[in-house]
């Protein structure tokens, strides 16, 4: 601090999380969609269940296993195995009745943001290779998927989670052959609240058997920089678990008023 100006303690976290034109907490934007999409605190309990559920069938059942890249680490008493090879947020044990009984965060009165289905704060890393068709060939590379089409759009600030609605028409608008949302075999979007989410399913009227159907960061945490990366390495091995499928498409809103998606096809 400059000299003679009084130094003042401030949440980096917090400050991070708000958006400084809008003056707005992230938080605050997902009331905003539970209210305007008439979105219930039971919804969104419900829907932060079914993240944790659906993870840990999709765990028992080794979807995560192609995308995970386990991590040495020392053993100590506690944790003997020396590899990290599970991620460690999910809550499979969580039950509706008690974060149910969990108080709102941001809005005390009528709120439906808690911290049991918000997506949670947490580490991560994620990486995936981007290559041309040239350098496929070139390198003898065999490719997980195609990028068909990607978009980028804004929105309200104020409503930001809604961003992937409108990120997610203008990349189907971009694929060829008049391709639909109900061409996709899995949509993916990044749950940074359950009322967000559940606002971009009902605006887009989303097939929910298709919607996150193995979790998301409700269940997985939500390591800002990284989550964009585990959602199409995600939807870039389901098509080895799925040989069935061809289509898929990722999206996530953007603080400050965006959303991002992109739209795989089977390579």
């Amino acid at each position: 601090n400059p000299l003679g100006t009084n130094p003042s303690m401030r949440d980096s976290l917090w400050d991070g999380l708000t958006d400084q034109h809008a003056k707005t907490p992230m938080g605050v934007t997902a009331e905003n969609l539970a209210e305007q999409y008439n979105i219930s605190r039971q919804e969104c309990d419900e829907f932060a269940i079914r993240s944790q559920q659906t993870w840990a069938k999709a765990k028992e059942n080794g979807v995560f296993d192609l995308e995970i890249a386990p991590v040495e680490v020392k053993p100590t008493k506690k944790n003997p195995n020396p590899f990290v090879d599970t991620d460690e947020h999910p809550r499979p044990s969580s039950t509706f009745e008690k974060i149910n009984s969990l108080p709102p965060v941001f809005k005390k009165e009528g709120g439906v943001v808690t911290a049991a289905n918000a997506s949670g704060i947490c580490d991560g890393a994620g990486s995936i290779i981007l290559a041309s068709e040239e350098a496929v060939v070139q390198h003898d590379l065999t490719p997980l998927a195609r990028i068909a089409s990607t978009h980028v759009s804004g929105c309200e600030p104020t409503i930001m989670g809604i961003g992937p609605v409108e990120a997610i028409r203008g990349a189907l608008e971009q694929c060829a052959n008049g391709t639909t949302l109900g061409s996709m075999d899995r949509v993916e979007i990044n749950e940074a609240f359950a009322a967000q989410c559940l606002a971009c399913a009902k605006e887009l009227d989303i097939d929910m058997d298709k919607f996150n159907v193995n979790g998301g960061a409700i269940a997985l945490g939500h390591p800002l920089g990284a989550s964009g990366s585990r959602i199409m390495a995600h939807l870039a091995h389901n098509f080895s678990v799925h040989p069935q499928h061809n289509l898929t498409v990722g999206a996530a809103c953007i603080g400050g008023g965006q959303g991002i998606a992109i739209v795989l096809e089977r390579a």
